[in-house]
């Protein structure tokens, strides 16, 4: 493609496919959802349009603003959207852009050549779900503007001055009648500009939320800046910052292959984790797909073949697995593909077949010059799959122990479960409740038909720190395996789940309201993180919020969940009587509280808060799993020290 044909970005290169109708209608079948994770989507829909001109070769710098009011502002100085007359549909090509479903540049092979987001649905998506949405655009020494109103026009595309620069300006506002809550999260969002600017080297973007409650006691606002001339190489060590290093280089390639623009990085650590994010077009396709098999057939093959040709196996007696070869692997692979075909219930898995031999051959070759070149980290690398080897060895016989004890006992269930009656995975939940004394409460306070009690005993093991081995003989883990009814795992795939035996369908963390109890519950989503990661992508796990105060004035008592709600409880009570007359009691533990509270508060399904857990950033999880339970002291305490305001401490 000539650079000629690619700069001839005009008004009819905006091709439509289909009109905007049901986007109002049906919102979760083109943004995912309409809570969190759908509201900001819209933002990372709009900021992908801004990267395709990146991607183009005509942005450099793009701007997110969050309003105050929970505005968003995307600034970027592309080219411009083009705001000529389009020939077929009589209108501003801006015009269609905003508000035609499908309509865009990314259609035109000639525009660009790859793209990101939901092709084509994005911004007009973004503008259907918008009280109000204002577009500004600079180019052609103009600037134009037009506004709309839940996606339609409220005026046609008008001139309202003269420029010397290009780009475009998106300021938009969720409707807050579509989604549930239209409060953006900072760190949410900065965590994905982190990505964007890893994943598309040499781009600046910045952010700044500029709420007049986050600033802070200087009155600044949080804002960062994020840019990488490094890219996948920096990426990799930003998500292995917290580990310690098997070897010390990033083993990097960035080329084509088979015309498909192709990059990968990889790094070994200590740890017995694997974490691989692949991505095509900045998309995280947390499901995998052909790129991610085929960076997968090339390690192993590569790895393999050369333990075999060093001799280093021949002692050994133990068949070495796929999974062997990705313990402790940190890598982030990156492809872009002109026509991604997705598959999957998320739409977050690649399909394309062209794609898998290009990758595997591009990291067989970037893997064998490596080897060869570097024989001291070669080795390194041999013995620690050999070890894991070892692991996987002894994880199976503790597997087979799980298995066989469950057989020997019949049913198999834990004998301190207490199960429901109701038997429809569906309609069930289990409650993983800290220590036996508030696991009683909890027994006594619940519904028997549907309600399961699991109580847990201390803490559990911490899984980011533990062989394989060591977890499945570990007494709690297993205890929590054979009470939810999955699978331990396959030879082929240890930390596989037989999701068709879950036995529960909300499986909820309890846990006190202090330090410890955050503990437990952090090192309890750390396992699920770890070995059940498809429980959190289906939604199946939540967090129990039992009260921190029982307010209480004569005979009339309520709950509060935080110092605000308490507060204003007391005013409430005391009206103009003294603040004495007002009763306080801090919950510390579950067990303060008899079954009839427990229930009323933390486990009636129409008085009690759950927290769903999500993964919005599956790289951003990764590092904050392995920063808070890793043996990295320094970050742990920054990270503490910078998020201390919102934790609870007791005195």
């Amino acid at each position: 493609m000539s650079d000629d044909v690619r700069k001839d970005y005009s008004a009819d290169n905006i091709q439509i496919l289909e009109g905007l109708e049901a986007v109002r209608k049906r919102p979760a079948m083109y943004i995912g959802d309409v809570g969190v994770k759908g509201l900001h989507h819209l933002v990372y829909e709009v900021v992908d349009n801004s990267i395709d001109e990146a991607m183009a070769g005509y942005c450099d710098t793009i701007k997110v603003i969050i309003n105050e009011g929970n505005s968003i502002t995307v600034e970027d100085n592309g080219r411009g959207i083009p705001t000529a007359m389009h020939t077929k549909e009589q209108k501003s090509a801006l015009e269609v852009v905003m508000t035609v479903l499908h309509a865009g540049g990314k259609f035109d092979k000639d525009t660009y050549k790859v793209s990101g987001g939901l092709h084509g649905v994005g911004v007009s998506c973004v503008n259907a779900l918008s009280t109000h949405l204002s577009a500004i655009v600079h180019r052609d020494g103009k600037i134009h503007q037009q506004e709309y109103s839940i996606g339609k026009p409220l005026y046609d595309v008008k001139e309202i001055g003269v420029s010397d620069k290009t780009g475009t300006i998106v300021t938009f506002q969720p409707d807050a009648s579509i989604f549930d809550n239209t409060e953006y999260n900072y760190e949410t969002l900065s965590a994905r500009m982190r990505e964007l600017a890893f994943l598309n080297k040499g781009i600046t973007i910045h952010i700044e939320d500029r709420r007049e409650d986050a600033q802070d006691e200087d009155g600044k606002f949080p804002s960062q800046i994020f840019h990488s001339d490094g890219g996948l190489k920096e990426f990799a060590q930003y998500l292995d910052r917290n580990r310690e290093p098997l070897i010390q280089d990033v083993i990097h390639i960035d080329g084509e292959k088979d015309g498909i623009p192709v990059e990968v990085a990889l790094v070994y650590n200590t740890s017995y984790t694997e974490n691989i994010q692949a991505y095509v077009n900045n998309i995280n396709t947390y499901e995998g797909g052909t790129h991610l098999s085929g960076f997968r057939m090339g390690l192993t093959r590569t790895l393999k073949k050369y333990a075999e040709d060093s001799g280093m196996l021949a002692k050994e007696k133990i068949e070495i697995a796929g999974d062997d070869f990705r313990e402790g692997l940190t890598a982030v692979v990156s492809v872009k593909v002109a026509e991604p075909q997705f598959e999957g219930q998320t739409k977050t898995k690649l399909g394309n077949r062209e794609v898998q031999a290009p990758v595997s051959q591009a990291v067989s070759e970037m893997l064998t010059n490596y080897l060869e070149e570097h024989p001291n980290d070669a080795k390194k690398i041999v013995e620690k799959v050999i070890l894991a080897a070892r692991a996987r060895n002894a994880a199976r016989k503790a597997r087979e122990m799980v298995q066989r004890k469950n057989v020997m006992s019949g049913s198999g269930l834990p004998g301190k479960l207490a199960d429901c009656s109701e038997k429809d995975p569906a309609q069930c939940e289990i409650y993983l409740v800290e220590g036996d004394s508030a696991g009683g409460t909890a027994k006594q306070g619940r519904d028997r038909h549907f309600q399961a009690i699991m109580p847990l005993r201390g803490k559990i093991l911490n899984v980011e720190k533990a062989m394989q081995h060591k977890i499945f003989e570990n007494e709690e883990i297993k205890n929590i395996y054979t009470a939810l009814g999955v699978r331990v795992g396959t030879e082929e795939d240890p930390k596989a789940l037989n999701m068709e035996k879950l036995r529960y369908h909300k499986v909820i963390i309890m846990c006190d309201a202090d330090v410890d109890g955050s503990h437990i519950e952090t090192l309890i989503l750390t396992f699920f993180f770890r070995y059940m990661k498809e429980l959190i992508e289906h939604g199946y796990i939540y967090i129990a919020t039992p009260p921190l105060y029982l307010v209480k004035k004569g005979s009339k008592s309520d709950y509060a969940w935080d110092n605000a709600q308490r507060d204003r409880l007391i005013e409430q009570m005391r009206g103009n009587a003294p603040a004495s007359s007002v009763s306080v009691q801090r919950y510390k533990g579950l067990g303060e509280m008899n079954a009839e509270q427990l229930w009323d508060t933390t486990m009636s399904p129409e008085n009690r808060t759950l927290r769903q857990v999500t993964i919005e950033n599956a790289a951003e999880c990764d590092q904050i799993f392995s920063m808070l339970m890793g043996d990295d002291v320094p970050p742990r305490r920054e990270f503490i020290e910078k998020h201390a305001k919102y934790a609870n401490i007791d005195a």
